[in-house]
């Protein structure tokens, strides 16, 4: 079984004399980017919007990337992009660090997530969650993940990309959790590849510390918080894709996440 591993993780300064600023300048952009986004996601979330094409992308596709691309930079993340991502239905499999993760992955290519229940409850982040086709999964109820096994499998065959985070959970940023296997089991039943995904938040390839969750705190804490943080980049690294192998769902997860954490620099295992 694979060990956690720590990470490099650049401390968060004893003190910010800049934040109040930052507020100032951050929280209009935010505001006035929730204003434009509801009746654009109202407008393009829809059927209709799924079949209007905007280059190679559809109206829908096009304003997720738009309006998640948008999100993160409004935060002060530069999206740093490296390698790219597989065309056609894949099993995104990614580390976990924030809420973020997932607007972050959206920027880059629309997909439908795996996430925890309790984001549909989010204040307007859940909500567009919903509205983008998130499969949400109630943590350790085994009824609820063989629903959503079989979710990620119709979406799968039906030709469209699904992301999930095999840690089960958001880290603190400073290791990866040991990848649950199960769910690779949906790779295999609809023969898809599996495309790992390495995220990081921060400068120098030092992930920052003031980014992930604090121990018990909430969303809309976290939120506030991280909307205030100095200007960072935002790495989103698509690797090298682990083929479907029969009967070795363990081994794909082992192997996803070996690659994440050598692409992380996260030391040996």
């Amino acid at each position: 079984m694979n060990r956690l591993v720590e990470s490099p993780v650049a401390a968060a300064p004893p003190s910010d004399r800049l934040r109040s600023w930052r507020y100032a300048w951050r929280v209009p952009q935010l505001l006035l980017h929730a204003i434009i986004a509801v009746p654009l996601a109202l407008l393009a979330l829809n059927p209709l919007a799924a079949r209007i094409r905007v280059g190679r992308a559809t109206f829908e596709k096009a304003m997720i990337r738009w309006w998640s691309g948008r999100l993160v930079r409004i935060f002060g993340l530069r999206i740093r992009r490296f390698g790219e991502p597989l065309p056609g239905a894949v099993l995104y499999v990614a580390n976990h660090i924030s809420w973020l993760d997932i607007e972050l992955m959206h920027s880059q290519r629309p997909v439908s997530f795996v996430a925890k229940s309790e984001i549909a409850g989010w204040p307007f982040v859940g909500w567009l969650a919903s509205r983008a086709g998130t499969i949400f999964h109630r943590r350790g109820n085994t009824d609820s993940l063989n629903v959503v096994m079989g979710r990620v499998v119709e979406r799968l065959r039906a030709g469209e990309p699904v992301g999930v985070f095999p840690e089960g959970g958001s880290g603190h940023g400073d290791r990866v959790g040991t990848f649950h296997a199960r769910i690779f089991q949906t790779a295999l039943d609809a023969d898809v590849a599996v495309q790992p995904v390495a995220l990081r938040y921060g400068r120098d390839g030092r992930q920052d510390a003031r980014v992930p969750f604090g121990r018990k705190e909430s969303f809309f804490t976290n939120f506030l918080r991280v909307l205030g943080n100095p200007a960072m980049d935002a790495e989103i690294h698509f690797l090298e894709p682990v083929p479907a192998t029969p009967e070795a769902r363990r081994r794909m997860a082992e192997t996803s996440r070996a690659r994440i954490v050598q692409t992380l620099g996260y030391g040996d295992e």
